[in-house]
């Protein structure tokens, strides 16, 4: 067992230098030893997509062709999950497709609740953001970092804050506060 940690530390370090070098990044281990779009492949997602190593999925998650799924992310198709073509899914966004409130406050005598949840194409979803169960974000939209989106974001908006609110939709060609 010893030789193979030091295996293991050696071909970290190994890693680690030539990653610092070339890319000026340094990453967990597991994003060393894993491929992000051998990752993506394997969970169907479409062609060119990725998906780091430390990102959990969950249920029924379907991402079209060349999205980007960042790390630490959360993923969850329990209730059904598609993400568009194109899109960033930035570092630490959490998606959901169903939450667990009334169960909670019933004291478990309600049932989870579970709701498709949808990001349109040649969307950008900022570092840190929740979007709840049930929500859909039409394509080519930008959601802000630390943003918490509870309703329906119409396609081509700009909306951030938490929770998120609409600044400006080319849907309807007007500003919004």
């Amino acid at each position: 067992m010893t030789g193979l940690l030091t295996q293991l530390r050696e071909f970290l370090a190994g890693r680690r230098a030539a990653l610092k070098k070339e890319y000026e990044r340094v990453l967990p281990f597991g994003d060393y030893v894993s491929d992000r779009w051998e990752k993506a492949e394997a969970l169907g997602f479409g062609k060119g997509a990725s998906i780091y190593d430390s990102s959990h999925v969950f249920g029924n998650v379907n991402v079209g062709a060349g999205t980007w799924v960042g790390p630490f992310t959360i993923l969850d198709g329990s209730g059904g999950l598609e993400i568009g073509s194109n899109c960033s899914i930035s570092a630490g966004v959490q998606i959901y497709s169903h939450d667990t409130v009334d169960w909670a406050v019933s004291g478990g005598k309600e049932p989870y609740r579970y709701a498709a949840t949808s990001v349109g194409d040649n969307c950008y979803i900022g570092p840190n953001t929740v979007v709840a169960a049930g929500v859909t974000i039409g394509s080519g939209s930008v959601i802000g970092a630390n943003s918490l989106v509870l309703q329906d974001i119409p396609a081509g908006s700009r909306a951030y804050g938490s929770p998120a609110k609409i600044a400006h939709s080319t849907e309807n060609s007007i500003e919004k506060s």
